[in-house]
């Protein structure tokens, strides 16, 4: 399955000033795939090792932090050698063992002839956890996320459509009527199937809805599996409760998080480090409110108000119970809208954009508000061709240096200054 991140990967191994490799993400988004298979094409050998299911591999790492008795102590115990330069020493689920992480910083200093890459699906909380000593500056860093549209367009075989997409959003010219459609109708599967790398390969392989909702069902299982192994018993039951509630939280027509949701008195006090727990493991993704659309957004971040979405469409249409028959053909009302939001979320994060919206007076709102390198774009979503709003409108007279883009089902086109970009081309933003 071919991902954005092998070529990633292939520049790291040849980078003259390589650091071991990090690689985060959330679980079942592809990091093991990427370092076990796409690897064996760089390197002369892959030795691999779990931390998390192999107590005896653990156990490489408690007689101390030299990376070379570790490298010894791997090689006696697997039978395999690691060969300086030529061998790929992957450390999977290394959020397992608190000496393994640590021992990442010896590799850079005291080893730097090994190719060293460590993944782990809770990496964001191993890395915020008080215990851990974090490797800070000694690694390089991976960021993982499910397959966005375009990952899912080369995996179902349309590798040339894809191709049309970018070429049409540089030119804004837009895409013949067949293909547009056909486009359409493969968004959709994608906010059904969404971009967990096993339910992509089923439906790739068997065209069915309902053998990707089985997947699903596993991958959320470990999601709460997760929570009570690697959340504190305090946190456990809490961080479960807000996971639940996302569905509530975005079928609201305000889909700004609130605590009530999760439970009836509900605070920040009492949810916060539950959330925050959510949102470090990759679970879930914070879009906060700015409350100026201006260069840097960072400055005008509202901490208190703020939207969650899930890591991935597919995963929501499971966990509310959507009819996937509607989803397809189009049509689910408020949901609807909502899983269009997520869609786009989801699409913005693996671009690698902080999330950000916007709001004014409760009468005009901007879904998403993105900057790269001094850039800001306010981004509107909808789900359909009904693409009424005032709200755009009114920042074209007051933001005049802000790009304005509109995200529907209508064909790419310019309308005084406004860009119509259809909402399978959002990978390409």
């Amino acid at each position: 399955m071919r991902r954005k991140a092998d070529r990633l990967l292939k520049e790291w191994r040849d980078k003259a000033d390589r650091k071991p490799l990090l690689v985060k993400g959330v679980r079942q988004c592809g990091k093991t795939y990427l370092l076990r298979t796409y690897a064996q094409t760089l390197f002369e050998s892959v030795v691999y090792v779990n931390l998390e299911n192999d107590q005896s591999a653990r156990a490489d790492f408690s007689g101390g932090l030299d990376p070379y008795s570790i490298v010894r102590a791997i090689e006696a115990r697997t039978g395999q050698r690691i060969v300086p330069g030529k061998t790929l020493l992957f450390i999977d689920e290394v959020q397992a063992c608190e000496e393994a992480l640590t021992s990442l910083k010896y590799f850079c200093e005291d080893a730097p002839e090994y190719y060293v890459a460590a993944a782990g699906s809770l990496l964001g909380v191993a890395i915020n956890h008080q215990s851990y000593s974090f490797p800070v500056g000694k690694t390089d860093l991976i960021e993982m996320a499910p397959l966005d549209f375009e990952e899912f367009l080369w995996a179902m075989g349309y590798e040339r459509l894809a191709d049309e997409i970018r070429s049409s959003f540089e030119s804004m010219d837009p895409l013949a009527p067949s293909l547009h459609d056909k486009a359409l109708g493969l968004y959709r599967q994608y906010l059904v199937v969404g971009g967990m790398p096993e339910a992509v390969q089923t439906y790739a392989e068997v065209q069915s809805v309902i053998d990707v909702a089985e997947k699903h069902r596993i991958i959320l299982d470990g999601y709460s599996a997760d929570t009570n192994k690697y959340a504190d018993e305090r946190l456990s039951s809490k961080t479960r409760a807000c996971f639940d509630s996302i569905p509530q939280q975005l079928a609201k027509e305000n889909r700004k998080f609130q605590y009530k949701v999760v439970r009836a008195g509900g605070n920040a006090s009492l949810f916060g480090d539950a959330l925050d727990w959510l949102v470090l493991s990759g679970t879930v993704v914070r879009c906060s409110l700015v409350g100026q659309i201006e260069s840097p957004l960072e400055a005008f971040v509202n901490p208190s108000s703020f939207k969650i979405y899930q890591a991935d469409t597919g995963l929501l249409v499971s966990k509310a119970g959507a009819q996937r028959a509607d989803v397809l053909a189009g049509i689910g009302g408020t949901f609807m809208g909502a899983l269009t939001e997520n869609y786009v979320a989801q699409q913005l994060s693996a671009i690698g954009y902080p999330l950000h919206y916007w709001t004014r007076d409760n009468r005009a709102e901007i879904d998403f508000v993105v900057e790269r390198q001094g850039c800001v774009s306010a981004i509107e979503v909808k789900a359909g061709e009904n693409t009424r709003s005032r709200s755009l409108s009114s920042l074209k007279k007051s933001h005049p240096g802000v790009r304005l883009i509109r995200l529907s089902t209508k064909p790419f086109g310019m309308n005084d200054g406004l860009r119509s970009i259809p909402l399978y081309a959002a990978f390409c933003l």
